[in-house]
């Protein structure tokens, strides 16, 4: 096979077997070139994967004028960058989705919130006595841990063990509302 100057036309000639060739003879050393780019096992594999496949459904309107291996080189890269740039977009997008839950559950449906904040109260009932007591003190009463300690009569180091007790069983809870979280349990402090 001529790898200078091929014309897709030319892989109706001989059809499957001809476009197997050069998918098989490409397929390795492009995967490679796209993951240089990528930096993504699955999403190098998947570019390549799409690059052969317009190939192979454009095959009679594709004139390759020079050299197959440089158009399947060049048609990996830009495929490579249209799917950084689409990663990009996508990851604006849910911090902006995320930004927006955060805006409406603090400013916007009364409803919500409401069920946000019996969801947190649940969850604080749920924690053990010492661990919600020093957690409320902490986070409602603006309190400092050596106050804490003071008032509870315990150690600094262990309402530092309490706090971070509870912020762990809590996150666990509540880890699905973990980003609006915060902004209810500061609106429940006023």
């Amino acid at each position: 096979m001529d790898n200078e100057t091929v014309g897709m036309s030319s892989v109706n000639v001989d059809g499957t077997a001809l476009f197997e060739t050069v998918f098989k003879t490409h397929f390795k050393n492009l995967h490679t070139y796209a993951f240089s780019i990528l930096r993504d096992d699955a999403a190098a594999e998947e570019v390549v994967q799409q690059i052969f496949y317009k190939l192979w459904e454009k095959r009679e309107q594709i004139q390759i004028q020079h050299s197959l291996t440089s158009y399947l080189y060049r048609a990996v890269y830009n495929e490579s960058l249209n799917c950084l740039r689409h990663a990009k977009v996508r990851a604006t997008h849910r911090a902006a989705t995320l930004r927006g839950n955060t805006d409406e559950a603090t400013t916007g449906d009364p409803a919500a919130i409401k069920e946000l904040q019996r969801k947190i109260e649940i969850a604080m009932n749920e924690l053990p006595e010492q661990c919600r007591t020093i957690f409320q003190l902490s986070r409602f009463e603006d309190l400092k841990y050596k106050s804490i300690a003071a008032q509870l009569g315990i150690s600094v180091k262990t309402v530092e063990n309490q706090m971070g007790k509870a912020l762990r069983l809590l996150r666990s809870k509540l880890s699905e509302f973990l980003p609006i979280v915060a902004a209810v349990i500061i609106n429940m402090k006023k």
